[in-house]
């Protein structure tokens, strides 16, 4: 047997943090996990002045990773590094880290949404964006109350995408609070940083402006009763992806991938973000799969063939389905209408992999 990053978060999982209370994983304790020609490295993530309280549990870990198939040695080491200084709010109120983004008082946008799905890539460029956008309007299509919100603050798309460039958002008064109301496109609820901003200028903004940003998208936007709401994220696994994650804490992800190699090593990455920060990867979607000659009907894998189908089941998560490469498909994003909305073989392309969304996911 090899080894298995997938295989080493989980088997870290049975390692408690002794102040959390759960395991070290959902705790955020583990800072990296590295395995190279047999010997693996792990790093906690830990209070120096907790230092010998958490000695029991370095040794354990360690056990564990140095008891697994293709680890000949294991060295896990804590850091020590100061907590980052907190701030007090208001009296009373209980401290947040700086970098935190902090929630409202008073009515909660996300309130009564029952699943929150992040749609993500490690790569720009694989047509994660279409890919969310159609498989919203696929879930709305089949009676289910859907939401977009684009979480993509520097290159944000959905305006452009549902037929909303130019919209601007409005607020009212939702429950005692002035909230930020979504625009509706094709049966969806949808919100953008596109809607907030006057003009296509870009936004210059660092990491933790823009996490704080899109939590608050999350939660002072009156997005009302809905099924799921769909995030499609930044392209990435950086720190902004990451605190995404770990903010608005998704029940479940989905990765997006070409078929070819370059974007599935990306996308692996993307599996494993998700992982270590305990969130269900709910499933791959292989895009831009195939390229139906429009003249002659002869198929072309132009990035390849399996790729993506490949990868999940080396990884051991759902693959949820092809998205072929179509002119129809960017012709139906460019004019604000998304294919799914239709009854076309790409509209029902996307149907399938909102169906076997649908089977996969159980919350």
């Amino acid at each position: 047997m090899t080894y298995s990053e997938k295989k080493a978060l989980s088997a870290l999982k049975a390692v408690i943090d002794p102040v959390a209370g759960t395991d070290i994983i959902a705790a955020g304790r583990l800072g990296d996990i590295a395995h190279k020609d047999g010997h693996v490295r792990a790093v906690l993530l830990i209070d120096p002045a907790k230092a010998a309280q958490y000695e029991p549990v370095r040794a354990q870990a360690e056990a564990i990773l140095a008891a697994m198939d293709g680890v000949s040695r294991a060295d896990v080491i804590m850091t020590a590094h100061k907590p980052a200084p907190q701030l007090t709010q208001a009296a009373g109120k209980r401290p947040v880290q700086p970098h935190q983004a902090r929630r409202p008082d008073g009515a909660q946008g996300d309130a009564d949404i029952k699943h929150v799905i992040a749609v993500s890539s490690a790569k720009g460029g694989v047509g994660k964006s279409t890919t969310a956008v159609n498989l919203a309007v696929s879930l709305a299509k089949g009676g289910l109350k859907v939401g977009l919100l684009d979480a993509d603050v520097h290159g944000p798309s959905l305006p452009r995408l549902v037929g909303l460039h130019g919209a601007q958002a409005s607020t009212g008064e939702h429950k005692g609070r002035r909230m930020i109301t979504p625009l509706t496109a094709h049966g969806i609820s949808t919100m953008s940083i596109g809607y907030l901003t006057p003009d296509d200028g870009p936004v210059v903004w660092r990491g933790p402006m823009v996490q704080g940003a899109m939590s608050k998208m999350l939660w002072d936007v009156s997005w009302g009763d809905l099924d799921y709401l769909i995030i499609d994220m930044p392209p990435g696994t950086g720190d902004a992806q990451l605190g995404l994650a770990q903010d608005i804490k998704p029940k479940a992800a989905i990765i997006v991938s070409t078929p070819q190699d370059l974007a599935l090593a990306d996308a692996r990455k993307g599996v494993l973000m998700f992982e270590k920060v305990d969130i269900l990867i709910a499933g791959i979607v292989e895009n831009m799969s195939v390229f139906i000659c429009p003249d002659c009907g002869s198929s072309h894998h132009i990035f390849g063939s399996g790729g993506a189908r490949d990868e999940a089941t080396k990884l051991g998560v759902p693959f949820l389905g092809e998205a072929p490469l179509h002119m129809a498909v960017r012709e139906s994003g460019d004019a604000g209408v998304p294919i799914a909305t239709g009854d076309s073989p790409q509209a029902r392309a996307f149907d399938a992999i909102a169906d076997n969304f649908l089977k996969a996911f159980k919350p």
